[in-house]
This record gives structure tokens, sequence and C-alpha cells, in this order.
């Protein structure tokens, strides 16, 4: 299976798993003829590191809104494979629910308008384990598949966009290209992702700098998840696009969606902080700051505060019922499917992956360090 020759525009291509695909795509074996790499914005920092992979591909940078159709329509045009990663990523309700909706489903939607008129073949949409659940009964699952019956009932807006834009994806399979030609899609759901460059384990890190090296518990010990790396899940991408451009594999991919996990242990979201920076000798509190069920109806609380100061002021609370949940309901589903259907393996093991991301996080301490200390001083 090979992308020789193939012409690809990456949406969200500076995000944190945006690049790690790029890169993949960038050290091919056999050159892809060009990739298009769209976002709002780069860093100069991603933007060197395209530079340090780039051989023989021709690499094109695109700075703009999904929302935007004229340069939607320039992207597109000549491409015949689309990897869609774009995405708003909010849990605590950060984000106007309008502009969550506008960039994940509408985005999405326009995307593939524009895909049919350019007659783009392949279409991969980045999903996620949210879609799912879990539900906000907090039904658990354990080694799922894409067979396993399951409620999902979430009323998180990030959850409900990324369901839409998905079944948006799922339901454009098929579609008549304007060449006469088909649309074939499918859609990765990933489990949350760490690395390298993630901006959830910053963000952790912070929190546990300023508690003097003690991680915050926030979830369970028994509430396994299954985490997956970024360079495995970006790799699951770059196996779906070669499968796509073999009809015998792609009649079983498209339509579909996977679940893509990788061989990381089966812990809680908090133990894998603790996991990835033990060696730098950090700790990690030994149990929830209360009771679950306190901690839950304390949350609602917060839900009730903020949407009483609705009229007067914009308060966000630091945690939710569905956060709570979601961070507290064991959780696992297995890769069997995606190894089947398109011979997804993954590249990187349990231990390359724990070793790259605790090297990272111990080269941002330091500066973690004195950023903290700086802001300090100014409040």
């Amino acid at each position: 299976m090979s992308l020789a020759g193939v012409s690809c525009l990456v949406t969200g291509a500076g995000g944190f798993l945006g690049q790690r695909i790029v890169r993949l795509l960038l050290e091919e074996e056999e050159a892809l003829a060009e990739i298009r790499l769209l976002d709002k914005a780069f860093s100069s920092e991603a933007l060197g590191r395209f530079g340090k992979f780039q051989g023989k591909t021709e690499v094109k940078i695109l700075e703009g809104d999904i929302r935007d159709v004229s340069l939607l329509h320039r992207a597109c045009q000549g491409v015949s494979l689309v990897i869609h990663t774009a995405s708003i990523i909010d849990t605590l309700g950060l984000v106007e629910k309008q502009l969550l909706w506008e960039v994940n489903v509408t985005g999405t939607q326009l995307l593939l308008e524009v895909c049919v008129r350019c007659n783009v073949q392949h279409f991969i949409y980045t999903s996620t384990i949210e879609v799912t659940g879990p539900n906000c009964r907090g039904d658990p699952i354990f080694s799922g598949d894409e067979d396993t019956a399951y409620e999902s009932i979430s009323k998180s807006p990030y959850a409900q966009s990324k369901r839409l834009a998905e079944d948006s994806v799922l339901k454009a399979d098929g579609q008549v290209l304007k060449d006469g030609g088909m649309l074939m899609t499918c859609a990765l759901r990933s489990m949350y992702i760490f690395g390298e460059g993630c901006p959830f384990l910053q963000g952790h890190l912070d929190k546990c700098l300023l508690n003097k090296n003690v991680y915050l518990r926030f979830s369970r010990k028994e509430a396994l998840v299954n985490p997956v790396y970024v360079g495995n899940i970006a790799w699951a991408h770059v196996q779906a696009a070669k499968a796509l451009q073999v009809p015998q594999k792609a009649k079983h991919i498209r339509g579909q969606f996977y679940y893509i996990s990788d061989d990381t242990p089966h812990m809680s979201y908090a133990d894998l902080n603790y996991e990835l920076t033990r060696e730098l000798g950090f700790g990690i509190e030994p149990r929830l700051p209360m009771p679950l069920t306190m901690l839950y109806y304390f949350s609602l609380l917060l839900e009730i505060m903020s949407f009483l100061l609705r009229p007067f002021v914009r308060y966000i609370p630091s945690t939710n019922r569905q956060l709570v949940t979601l961070l507290n309901t064991p959780f696992t589903f297995s890769y069997r499917k995606a190894q089947k259907d398109f011979g997804y393996v993954p590249r990187y093991t349990w231990e390359e992956a724990k070793q790259c991301t605790g090297q990272w996080m111990a080269s941002m301490v330091p500066q973690r360090r004195e950023y903290l200390k700086s802001k300090a001083a100014k409040s």
C-alpha cells in the first residue's frame, strides 16, 4: 500500500495531531506529489519542523478559516485525499456554542460539499471517543468495539458537535463527484491523545508544579481508560489513507467508523499524568478531593451558579457534571477492526511513547516553572 504521487490536504495541520500526521506523510518512502496544510495559523516552530522533514514532496501552506468556502475551493482543487483534523476541542464550555458548531459541524459540511465539487475521492475524518460516551449515567465499557451496543446520551456541546460532524462525513460516502467519480469517507474515533506537545498534559503539569510537584487526582484509580499516543493515531490516518487507494480494501472501509487505540496500559486519566513523569520524582494525590457523588453535585451547583449569573457575567466553572463523569467512568476500546480492515498496528510501543512524552515533559518543567513564577509576580 502506498501514497506515491497522491495530492493530499490536511486540515488542522498546525495542531497537535495535524503536525504529526504531516510529519509521517513527509517521511513516507514513496513520496506524495503534494501536501497542502490548512490551519487558521501556523507557529514558526511548526513551519520549521515541516521544513526539516520535507523531501521530494511539495508542501503548500494555507492560512485561513475552515468556514471560508473560497479558501476551501483553493485548498481542494486538484487534491484526491483530504484528512480533516481541524476542530475546536472544548470540554469545559470555554467556547461559545455557536462558534463550536460553526467550526466543528458547519466547517465539516462545507468541506464535504467542496470535496464533491472538486472531485476529491477520499476523505478521512478525525472523530473522538466522546461521540460514543460515556453517557450521563456513567455506564462503563470494557474492551468495547464497533459492534458494542451503548446508549450514547451526552449533554456536552463538544461531543454533540463531533457526532453531527461524523454523521455528515459517513452519510457523504458514495456521493457522486462532479466528474462522475465517487467520494469515499471514513471516520477514526480516537481515544484521548497524549504525546509531545499535548496541550492538556501541559495544563496538568502546570497545576502539578503549583501543587508542590504533586498531581491533582481528578479521576478514580479504577476508572480505566486506554489513551492513545499521538504517533499511533497519526499512523492510523496514514494507514487508512493507503488502504483507501486499494479498491479491495476501500470497499470494507468506506462509510465506516473505527476506534483507534494502541498498547498503552489501561489506567485512569490522572494516573497517566503521573506515569509519564514519575521518574522526575513527581507524586499524585491518593484520592479524589471529595467522594465522587459529592463531586458530581458540587459540579451541578457550579453549573446552576453559572446559569443564574449568565444575564450579568459569563462565569465558566472549573468543572461540570459531564467532565466528572467522563473522567471517572471506565471506558476502554479495542483497535481490532482497524487492524483487520486496513492493517493498523501501532507504530510505537508504550515504552517508546512513554519515553518520548516523558522527555518532552521533563524539558518543559524549567520553562513552565519560570512562566508560572512570572505570572504570579504580575498578579
